[in-house]
This record gives structure tokens, C-alpha cells and sequence, in this order.
């Protein structure tokens, strides 16, 4: 069992930065795969960034890519997304999440076994 809690959303302007952060409970968080999912109003869940259990593998939405920056701290059970840049089409609520894993899929939701409550980032025009 792995239990998520994200931090560090809140209110910029378009241009701005947010750095979120997600903490692990438990010891086992180094067997797992991280995501970040994002979920504006009226609209599905979208994948944003995944990063590997040793953090040598990478991968981001196109919509992202150059802009956000995954990275994870295994000693600190945390996992972070660096938001640069950014737009008001950024507006939603993140999720971070733990990969199955046995999975090798990355940026499908039903691939991730654990979710946090979610942290709202909105970026005004």
C-alpha cells in the first residue's frame, strides 16, 4: 500500500512557475513508477509526465514537453513536476500517481495503482 499526498499547487499568471510535490508514504516507493496526471473541468484525465523507478527514464504529454520537468528524490519518498511556462490551458487539477509494477505502460491512468487526492494549479490570462 502506498498512500500520495501532493502539494504546491495554487494561483499564477501565465508565464509562472509551480513547483508541485508528491510525498510517499512507505518503504516500497522505489519499486514504483511515478506519473503525474492532470483533469481539467469537463474534460478526462490526461496524461503529463512519467518518470522511471531509477528516474533514468523519462516521458511527457507533447503539450508539456520543454516546459515541465519530472524528477524524483528515492531517499525522500518524493517526486516532483517543475511547471515553467506556463498557460492558462494548464489549469487543472494534478494528480500524482504509482505505476503497477508489472507495467510497462506509461501514459494510460488504469496503469497506475495508487492516487493522490489531487492539487489545483490555475494559471490566469
Amino acid at each position: 500500500q502506498v498512500q500520495l499526498v501532493e502539494s504546491g499547487g495554487g494561483l499564477v499568471q501565465a508565464g509562472g512557475s509551480l513547483r508541485l510535490s508528491c510525498a510517499a508514504s512507505g518503504r516500497t516507493f522505489r519499486i514504483y513508477a511515478m506519473g503525474w496526471f492532470r483533469q481539467a473541468p469537463g474534460k478526462e484525465r490526461e496524461f503529463v509526465a512519467a518518470i522511471s523507478r531509477n528516474g533514468f527514464s523519462i516521458y511527457y504529454a507533447d503539450s508539456v514537453k520543454g516546459r515541465f520537468t519530472i524528477s524524483r528524490d528515492n531517499a525522500k519518498n518524493t517526486v516532483y513536476l517543475q511547471m515553467n511556462s506556463l498557460k492558462p490551458e494548464d489549469t487543472a487539477l494534478y494528480y500524482c500517481a504509482a505505476q503497477n509494477p508489472s507495467s510497462r505502460t506509461y501514459a494510460t491512468a488504469d496503469q497506475y495503482d495508487y492516487w493522490g487526492q489531487g492539487t489545483q494549479v490555475t494559471v490566469s490570462s
